[in-house]
């Protein structure tokens, strides 16, 4: 018993033993716990450390007092012993501020998620290198973060969104490192240079996206080898050179967009490899050639837009095999021969878009009986033959577009119930025939009808024109009869056109009902009677065009009730009596013709007869007075005088008034048009300025030196053109010769020979805008928009006859060392820059002052957002940069549209904002919906004043 008395004492203490060691590693456990949750709580803290406001206070129970599990936004994975924070997610929280690296050094991260919000700075350069390899997903998109990509790769992340940001610099090359990458969205930021060949390292990768960038070069040809890729968006970059063959090779891709580059040579014939594709977006590129046979087996194909390029050839009957496509636009090529009759065999056809070619023959016949037609837009070319009758058989069809073609016979009866019609355009065909009363007269959703130049006749008058929804009309320019069509139930007519018609009786008076009615012209008819008192009632009337009629009566006292009218013509019609004095009152009245009429009496001396043109006014026994210099009518003063003494007068004296005269004239000619002869011919030489008259000779114009010794610089400009018309070339040299404001460039003098005709304009030191506008600060920038839109008030409403820029674009505008813009206006006809010019200028060449604010309103949006025009080389519609810009303006995050580079210096993004509103109004399809240059320019001026008005902020 002895010996087994030690060996049970010893129980005690092994009992100790292991109790002691089981509180000891329960305590260590619980130590790394802690100070694993306290590593964690410091990692978050410290990142709200970084943010200056979060007015939602979703952060305000991010407290240490509570569990960080409990944190809004955050989400653990309590799973295992320890609680790990696995996802955080504050999208659009509107939370600004900073962004450091603590988030990405959460040890279990796997999504983190700050998208949507008002982060700005740097991201940081060392958040790949530092975060977890659990990390999954990264979403930072639409913030203002600024800077270059951090360089470096997480292998295991899947999801990378730095989407419409304003980071710049190049893609890095070590993109490749991030080898488990499905989604790259890196779209809408203002990255440059090359596109890595390192990105096809990326072999999982299903979604790339690059779009809206700066990226310049060629497209990989090694993206062929990324088999996985679904969807490929490189749109609206600089992109050049061929479309890669090996695009071809992805036979999983569905959706392929590289549109807005400038990409060449013809479409790979390797796409028809593409059998899952049922997106391909290739519009507005230069690609040339025809449409590869190919294309026409991808039996998946939704949505082809191949438009504004270079392509031609025919469209084969090959494209009945694309039975799924919804959407079709070929606009704006070269394409030629008929439009083929499979389209409409295409069951699922919504949208069709052929305008701008070379297409002939009819529109095929069975076009809308089987299809699901919404859009057809076949304008702008060589089109014969009658419009289809069932092209509104799917009831769905809302805009048929068919100008500028040579389509004959009625309209069909079918289109008169076509109830969802939206906006009708026949103008400019050969159509013919009188409009029943079920033509186009009671459409519930029309608000546009344009059938104007055809050859329409008959009376319309007896017609009920039941169209609540009409903003728009034009029946101009046909031979309707009748009185004028009166409407019921509209209170949204803007403008009504039903001039150089043969319409007779008098103007309606419930024309006064259009109380949104902008634009009146019913010019060019047989109206008689007077102007209806009711009139007045259109207070938002801003031209109104009654010319080429058989009106009479007074003109009434109360057009000048009208508050906005801008533009009255009663040329070439009866009026009567005296010109109401307070007519010259209407402070917006910019330009009147009451020409050829019976008037008499004084010509008002205020308002827009101070400077009015004397064809405006002849045909009549007016008289003005002295301070009236431009009418060239006889001195009321002068008719006071005793006609005996008159008589008298001029037999004593008139023959040495008429000598005299002429001498002076004859004198005052030669000082103004000189005539030179030297080696180089016989030069006719007017000067406008007296320094250069001295000094500036026909050998120096000719040779384009500077008088430098004579301290007059002087830039010469050699006119193509309009030299060798005579009248026509002085005429507008002239007019420019007078016009005097800071911001053009003066017109020193001009010579002309049978050789060739020159400009001298004074010398501006200073850059061309379209060189300065990246490197410009927004202050800057504003001021020269201010500039140029002042410089457009005064050519268009201080000059007498008004000035119209033709030649306007940044590329003619000098941005002198006060940073004032200084604007070179060309002679008339001088050769426009399509990306600059209106739509309508495209169409007639005609150059107006609508389309003028057209102009500022693209300047300044390659003001606000940094980007111009696009190739020079593509002369189809410049519409590309103001399309994008609508389309930014009212669907993107507004720091996917400013230029980054003016972010930091603009005081107010309210002011930007209120100046990329301004420029879209400028930019309207319909000029009568274009401010005009001096509400442009007052409107600038109200927004350098005030930060946000009501108006501009809810806009």
């Amino acid at each position: 018993m002895g010996k087994r008395r030690p060996k049970s004492c010893h129980k005690p203490i092994c009992f100790f033993f292991f109790l002691f060691l089981f509180l000891f590693l329960v305590n260590q456990h619980s130590t790394a716990l802690q100070l694993h949750v306290l590593h964690e709580t410091h990692l978050l803290l410290s990142f709200k450390a970084s943010i200056s406001k979060h007015p939602s206070s979703f952060l305000s129970n991010w407290n240490p007092s509570l569990p960080t599990c409990q944190w809004n936004g955050v989400t653990c994975n309590t799973a295992s012993n320890f609680t790990n924070i696995t996802a955080i997610n504050l999208s659009a929280q509107n939370i600004t501020g900073t962004l450091s690296d603590s988030l990405f050094r959460l040890p279990y991260i796997q999504i983190l998620d700050l998208s949507d919000n008002q982060f700005v700075g740097e991201l940081p350069l060392n958040m790949f290198a530092v975060a977890s390899s659990s990390l999954l997903q990264l979403n930072l998109s639409n913030n203002n973060f600024t800077g270059p990509l951090p360089t470096g790769g997480v292998s295991g992340l899947q999801t990378l969104d730095l989407s419409n940001n304003m980071i710049w610099g190049s893609i890095p090359e070590d993109i490749g490192l991030f080898s488990d990458l499905q989604f790259l969205d890196l779209g809408g930021n203002g990255l440059m240079g090359e596109i890595p060949n390192s990105v096809a390292n990326l072999t999982s990768l299903e979604f790339l996206t690059l779009a809206s960038n700066k990226l310049s070069g060629e497209i990989p040809r090694a993206l062929g080898g990324m088999k996985r890729l679904k969807w490929i968006y490189l749109g609206y970059n600089n992109l050049s050179g061929e479309i890669p063959e090996e695009i071809g090779q992805l036979g999983s891709l569905n959706h392929l967009d590289l549109v807005y580059n400038k990409l060449t040579g013809k479409i790979p014939e390797s796409f028809g490899n593409l059998t899952r594709l049922q997106y391909l977006f290739l519009y507005q590129n230069g690609l040339t050639g025809t449409i590869p046979p190919s294309i026409f087996s991808l039996v998946n194909l939704i949505s082809l837009d191949i438009s504004d390029n270079s392509l031609s050839g025919e469209i084969p009957e090959l494209v009945i095999q694309l039975q799924n496509l919804e959407i079709l636009h070929l606009f704006g090529n070269n394409f030629t021969g008929k439009i083929p009759k499979a389209l409409a065999s295409l069951p699922r056809l919504q949208i069709l878009q052929l305008w701008s070619n070379g297409f002939s023959g009819e529109i095929p016949e069975l076009l809308g009986r089987q299809n699901n037609l919404t859009i057809l837009d076949v304008s702008t070319n060589y089109l014969t033959g009658k419009i289809p009758d069932g092209l509104c058989d799917s009831k769905r069809l809302f805009k048929l577009i068919l100008f500028s073609n040579s389509l004959i016979g009625e309209i069909p009866q079918s289109l008169c119930s076509c109830q969802s019609l939206r906006r009708v355009r026949l103008q400019n065909n050969r159509l013919s025939g009188e409009l029943s009363p079920k033509i186009f007269t009671k459409l519930p959703l029309l608000y546009f009808l344009d059938i104007s130049n055809n050859q329409f006749s008959g009376r319309i008058d007896g017609n009920k024109w039941d169209l609540p929804s009409l903003q728009m009309m034009s029946l101009a320019r046909n031979k309707f009869s009748g009185n004028l069509p009166e409407f019921i139930r509209n209170d949204k007519i803007e403008s009504l056109d039903f001039s150089a018609n043969e319409f007779s009786g008098s103007i309606p008076e419930n024309i006064g009902s259009l109380l949104e009615l902008m634009e009146l012209n019913v010019s060019n008819n047989n109206l008689a009677g007077g102007i209806p008192s009711e009139i007045c009632s259109c207070k938002k009337l801003v031209s109104l065009d009654l010319s080429h009629n058989q009106l009479s009566g007074e003109i009434p006292v109360i057009l000048t009730q009208i508050p906005v009218l801008s533009f009255l013509d009663l040329s070439e019609n009866k009026f009567t009596g005296e010109i109401p004095p307070v007519l010259g009152r209407i402070p917006s009245l910019v330009q009147i013709n009451i020409s050829h009429n019976h008037l008499h009496g004084t010509l008002p001396a205020t308002g827009a007869f101070l400077g009015i043109n004397a064809s405006a006014v002849a045909g009549n026994n007016l008289c003005s007075s002295e301070i009236i210099s431009t009418s060239k009518l006889p001195s009321c003063e002068k008719r006071r005088y005793n006609h005996l003494w008159w008589f008298m007068a001029v037999l004593g004296v008139g023959a040495l008034l008429i000598m005299t005269g002429v001498l002076i004239a004859i004198r005052r000619r030669k000082e103004a048009k000189r005539v030179v002869e030297n080696e180089e011919g016989i030069w006719e030489v007017k000067f406008f300025d007296s320094a250069a008259a001295k000094l500036v000779t026909v050998e120096a114009i000719v040779s384009a030196a500077e008088a430098e010794e004579s301290g007059i610089l002087f830039v010469v400009e050699k006119d193509e053109e309009k030299w060798r018309v005579e009248g026509n070339f002085w005429s507008e040299v002239e007019e420019l010769g007078r016009v005097k404001h800071a911001n053009v460039v003066r017109l020193l003098g001009a010579c002309r020979s049978e050789k060739a005709g020159y400009l001298v304009r004074e010398y501006v030191d200073g850059g061309i805008l379209s060189q300065m506008v990246g490197t410009l600060s927004w202050e800057r920038r504003r001021i020269i928009g201010i500039g140029i839109a002042r410089a457009l008030q005064y050519l268009h409403l201080r000059c007498s006859p008004g000035v119209i820029a033709s030649s306007l674009s940044p590329e003619k505008m000098i941005v002198d060392e006060k940073y004032q813009p200084r604007l070179v206006i060309g002679l008339s006809k001088t050769t426009v820059s399509s990306h600059y010019s209106a739509p309508e200028v495209k169409e007639s060449r005609d150059i107006t002052e609508k389309s003028n604010v057209y102009t500022l309103g693209v300047i300044l949006i390659q003001l606000v957002t940094g980007k111009g025009p696009m190739d020079p080389e593509m002369t189809v519609h410049r519409q590309h940069l103001v399309e994008w810009a609508r389309y930014c303006y009212s669907n993107c995050h507004i720091h996917t549209w400013i230029d980054g580079s003016i972010t930091a210096t603009a005081a107010d993004p309210n002011q930007i904002v209120g100046f990329m509103n301004l420029a879209l109004n400028c930019t309207a399809a319909e000029p009568m919906a274009r401010p005009s240059s001096h509400h442009a320019y007052e409107t600038l001026l109200s927004l350098s004043r005030t930060t946000c008005s009501s108006k501009l902020c809810s806009s």
